[in-house]
């Protein structure tokens, strides 16, 4: 979604933002080969030249996939993206600003993006970039806006913005039941996992004694 309510033509720039996270293998065809079976293995080199594979076996190729969208992020994960903005005119852009905010339920955050004062001038297919991070502390949904601000080289001033939606769940869940046997008295922790992928605990929790 834009919004280019300071202008009513169309924008010379364009603004792109990748979330920065660990590529994937590629999920490809599995085909059974024989080799013995001449028409196999016909099969097999035809789909190698297709699809730029080794082996038609493995479900797994040998090619990484970057996050096509944010999928999933947890409480306390540091958000990171790559914000950019490339000149896809034929003219030159003047005193060019990219402001990053996060909109959560609660607070709207400033983040710490130096494009904010660069006032950079951008020539025909000329872009600015940075990596943005941030620790995300809340959980439910996050908004993330992006907004440029920027002049033609008429001197005229131009605006607009992009929203990225995401939700933030939790990672782990804790419930916690208390039994009275006098004394001590007896607490159990039930830890389990929230999210679809397997988590490593580095650090037991400590529970101490209050008087």
């Amino acid at each position: 979604m834009t919004d280019t309510a300071n202008s009513s033509r169309d924008q010379l720039l364009s603004l792109k933002v990748m979330r920065l996270a660990r590529p994937k293998f590629h999920e490809k065809v599995c085909v059974p080969i024989d080799p013995l079976d001449r028409v196999s293995t016909l099969i097999d080199t035809s789909m190698s030249k297709v699809t730029g594979e080794e082996n038609a076996e493995f479900p797994v190729g040998k090619f990484l996939m970057a996050p096509q969208q944010f999928e999933n992020i947890y409480l306390g994960e540091t958000f990171s993206f790559y914000v950019s903005v490339l000149n896809e005119s034929a003219q030159n852009c003047y005193d060019v600003c990219v402001k990053t905010d996060l909109q959560t339920t609660s607070q709207r955050v400033s983040l710490n993006c130096k494009l904010q004062d660069a006032n950079a001038e951008l020539e025909p297919e000329k872009f600015i970039g940075q990596v943005v991070s941030h620790e995300i502390k809340e959980t439910g949904q996050h908004i993330l806006v992006c907004a440029v601000h920027y002049k033609t080289q008429d001197g005229e001033k131009m605006y607009f913005r992009k929203f990225f939606k995401f939700p933030v769940t939790k990672p782990i869940d804790v419930r916690t039941k208390f039994y009275n046997a006098e004394n001590p008295l007896l607490m159990l922790l039930n830890f389990s996992t929230a999210c679809t992928l397997p988590l490593l605990l580095s650090e037991w929790l400590t529970v101490k004694r209050m008087l």
